[in-house]
């Protein structure tokens, strides 16, 4: 009889007979590409298990389409597989991933391989699985990253920046390498690339796809186990499967890779995506290698389909940035989970649950992610990572809003941009200044300020716009993080020396007024 909610699962995989094999390997459902995995897998064919865990699920209130989208496209994987050859056995479990291993042991004789896991609590828990199991189940090396975290991790302190660890990968890899200079003399062209989008520029859209009855059994099954979690499940329309994914890719490099650049800071009302790729989704559980995207870019490039700049840039932040806070979060695990520089410690503003604001910016960065779990990287750390600061909000309840909103947010990517990068949570490890701005910076981006109450040229008082006030404020009382930058000490001249006792005493009185009447939780 049908499993519920595996109607589609259970009719196109035979529930295998663990007597029968020797041999298993557990994937996880951010691992979902065999090419990352040892040969031997493809060759010999072991028995390949795949497990959903109700309890993971409510661990956090992850955003309904994020569980649709991690779900559907571990179950459309497992599928793949059986089509392929292999035996599958997925397995649901109402408790966590680790209880449904060990009951799965139980009843089988043979060996369990497993590849170590992006997330620490994931990886925690299977090994305290092998050490029960002592001699019948191996941990192998995590095959979906480029760097080896071993060979960096004792880098990771002040002063190690990602440029550093980007121009080794560089050289590692080859990728843009003319012998042993960078292409084109540079290795970094990122100063070209803060335009804004000029008026009525076209911007393609990024294609959708309809849910599929599997979809829909998933969408179905998460509506009803996890009916309070952010977000909602309408209008599902990433893709779930390899074959989709390919797609979408081929549609960025001949659509947006050679303008992803020059745009890849700027801000549109009414669009999340602009010219970014959105292909994180799908390489942070591994549907797409991130030697796969950097080696397509590269070919467009080589064939005059891409501008250096935009190829650039997109190599800088998948084998850069990506890489590099890997790296970082093997480093500072697990004590960075409670890191909070500055000491605040106020509730996460409620606009990020309901995306209710008169602030244009957040409205815009807040209403792509509750609708579609996903808004780009300026969004993210100019928006509502620079507001959350500025409001003094605790970084670690901002960290985990994250982690539950955002469709391709894993711990190990989404908490060091977070608590290392976007709040300076840690005190300057990964990022050498706070990302903190007032409104001229997001003005001078995009168009969301010309469509605001609230006015970005007035700095203070009621009609102003409160992200220049509350700069100001952050800039006085944080001065002794600011004059510690050499980057961004001069602000507290400015303030000390520029602004008159008059002006001063009304960012004070206007950020106490704008904060006492925020709503919190």
């Amino acid at each position: 009889m049908p499993r519920k909610y595996l109607n589609q699962i259970d009719q196109k995989i035979d529930r295998p007979k663990l007597e029968l094999f020797q041999k298993a390997v557990f994937i996880l459902h951010d691992q979902l590409n065999l090419n990352a995995w040892p040969d031997w897998i493809l060759e010999e064919k072991p028995l390949l298990i795949f497990m959903e865990s109700r309890e993971k699920g409510r661990e956090v209130p992850h955003h309904k389409k994020k569980a649709v989208y991690v779900l559907s496209s571990m179950r459309h994987f497992a599928i793949e597989c059986a089509e392929k050859g292999f035996d599958v056995l997925y397995h649901s479990t109402p408790e966590h991933f680790d209880d449904g291993l060990q009951e799965i042991l139980s009843q089988y004789d043979g060996d369990l391989t497993y590849m170590t896991p992006s997330e620490w609590d994931s990886r925690e828990r299977l090994r305290k699985v092998a050490d029960e199991y002592d001699g019948r189940v191996e941990e192998i090396a995590n095959g979906f990253f480029l760097a080896d975290p071993d060979e960096w991790k004792e880098k990771i302190e002040p002063g190690y920046r990602m440029e550093y660890f980007y121009r080794d990968m560089r050289r590692k890899t080859g990728y843009l390498m003319s012998g042993d200079d960078p292409e084109g003399g540079e290795w970094n062209y990122d100063e070209q690339n803060r335009e804004k989008l000029p008026k009525d520029h076209p911007v393609p859209e990024i294609k959708r796809f309809e849910p599929d009855e599997i979809t829909q059994e998933v969408i179905e099954m998460v509506n009803d186990y996890f009916p309070d979690s952010f977000g909602h499940s309408d209008n599902f329309g990433y893709a779930v499967n390899r074959e989709q994914v390919l797609e979408l890719m081929d549609q960025f490099l001949e659509e947006r890779l050679d303008e992803f650049g020059p745009y890849e800071d700027a801000l549109k009302t009414g669009n999340n995506t602009l010219f970014h790729s959105q292909l994180s989704i799908y390489m942070n559980n591994g549907i797409i290698l991130p030697t796969e995207v950097c080696e397509a870019a590269i070919d467009r490039y080589k064939k005059d389909e891409a501008r250096l700049n935009s190829v650039e840039g997109l190599i800088r932040q998948i084998i850069g940035w990506r890489e590099f806070i890997r790296i970082y979060y093997e480093a500072m695990m697990p004590e960075v989970r409670d890191t909070n520089h500055f000491g605040f410690e106020k509730k996460l503003p409620s606009m990020f649950w309901t995306g209710k604001t008169k602030m244009k910016c957040m409205e815009e960065s807040l209403k792509p992610v509750i609708d579609q779990a996903y808004s780009h990287h300026i969004q993210r750390l100019m928006i509502l990572s620079n507001f959350s600061n500025l409001t003094e909000t605790d970084p670690r309840e901002l960290e985990q809003w994250f982690l539950t909103a955002y469709a391709d947010a894993y711990e190990w990517v989404e908490l060091p941009n977070v608590l290392g990068m976007s709040t300076f949570a840690d005190g300057g490890v990964l990022a050498s200044k706070p990302y903190v701005s007032s409104g001229n910076y997001i003005n001078k981006m995009g168009d969301y300020c010309k469509n605001c109450e609230y006015s970005v040229t007035k700095k203070t008082g009621e009609k102003a716009c409160p992200f220049n006030y509350l700069y100001w404020n952050f800039v006085d009382k944080q001065r002794e993080t600011f004059n510690d930058s050499g980057r961004v000490n001069f602000m507290v001249n400015m303030f000390d020396n520029k602004k008159s006792d008059e002006q001063k005493e009304a960012i004070w009185e206007s950020t106490d007024k704008f904060l006492s009447s925020l709503e919190r939780g």
